[in-house]
């Protein structure tokens, strides 16, 4: 049983690959558009020297842009911004007339600052947001009457996910404000015992769509096959949260790839994506691939949009 599972999940991931094109291999991806450009970032494979960019016209195929710093790095260890390990995930933005960058170094969560997101981002006080606690994994979110609420994870004894009020420099957390959101359950889909056991929710994202908050998540360790994302919804952007009863959203399952997760919501116009990372393939996890799939609100009959995922819109993005 488990060399015909191998081999069906083999034949659905072929669909998705282009045989003459090398994939773009960036893990914890996030998207950002810019004059008509569509710009990636996330987490590159080891050894890491910081965060590297590219871009493209069309969503499929990218490149190193031309106005990018050093080689297409927007971000580098050592060069007037924190950090001197672990660059992970990335979220990049435009706040205050500024493209901003949130993103994880040495397991805490820093801010940094460009004109362009080609960069370089940069800080004029190279310092975490908080130094008395190991967080990763940052999603900044503005609500409509404009407070501005940090989702990231908080390590201890795993990872839990967590959010927070911001100043409005970015600085830091607003004293008092932090509320936990998420930890896994125990027993389901979150918690597979193939690779540690640990407990593990991470990468969150977040959307307000008719008033309602959904919060997107990935749970598993991310070397598990089973790593997956799911969704919980609340009225409020602090909670409590209710998770969606058709988790995992997204899972190895629908697409044949093992270690699908932690990716960030796009949205273009009429059209809304889902950009998340991928295993190497059946037997290796890195260098971990970024793809892409569309994703859309549906009705449903309890009166709430559920998320859905176009499966069959997915692809690798691809290097020119």
């Amino acid at each position: 049983m488990k060399t015909i599972t191998a081999c069906v999940l083999l034949i659905l991931s072929m669909r998705f690959s282009s045989a003459d094109k090398e994939e773009v291999c960036l893990a914890d991806p996030a998207l950002y558009k810019h004059n008509g450009i569509y710009y990636l970032f996330g987490t590159e494979p080891p050894p890491q020297r910081g965060f590297r960019i590219y871009a493209s016209s069309d969503l499929q195929n990218w490149h190193v842009p031309d106005t990018a710093y050093d080689g297409g790095y927007v971000l580098k260890v050592g060069e007037k911004a924190f950090g001197t390990e672990g660059f992970w995930a990335p979220q990049v933005l435009g706040y205050q007339e500024k493209v901003t960058l949130m993103y994880t170094a040495n397991r805490q969560i820093a801010v940094a600052f460009a004109d362009h997101p080609t960069g370089p981002f940069v800080q004029t006080e190279i310092r975490p947001i908080n130094e008395d606690h190991q967080e990763i994994d940052p999603f900044l979110f503005q609500d409509d009457d404009g407070t501005l609420y940090l989702y990231h994870v908080r390590k201890h004894d795993g990872n839990h996910i967590y959010v927070a009020e911001m100043e409005t420099d970015l600085s830091s957390i607003k004293e008092g404000t932090l509320k936990h959101c998420l930890s896994v359950q125990n027993g389901t889909w979150e918690n597979t015992p193939d690779y540690s056991s640990e407990e593990i929710a991470e990468g969150p994202t977040l959307i307000k769509h008719k008033g309602l908050y959904y919060l997107l998540y990935s749970a598993n360790h991310f070397m598990s096959v089973e790593y997956a994302v799911g969704y919980a919804t609340s009225s409020s952007p602090t909670g409590p949260w209710t998770r969606y009863g058709g988790n995992p959203l997204l899972r190895r399952e629908r697409l044949g790839i093992n270690g699908t997760g932690h990716g960030d919501i796009f949205i273009d116009g009429d059209d809304m994506y889902y950009v998340f990372h991928t295993h190497a393939s059946d037997q290796e996890v890195r260098p971990r691939h970024t793809m892409l799939v569309k994703i859309r609100f549906q009705e449903t009959p309890l009166g709430i949009d559920a998320l859905v995922l176009d499966y069959d819109t997915a692809s690798y993005l691809n290097l020119d």
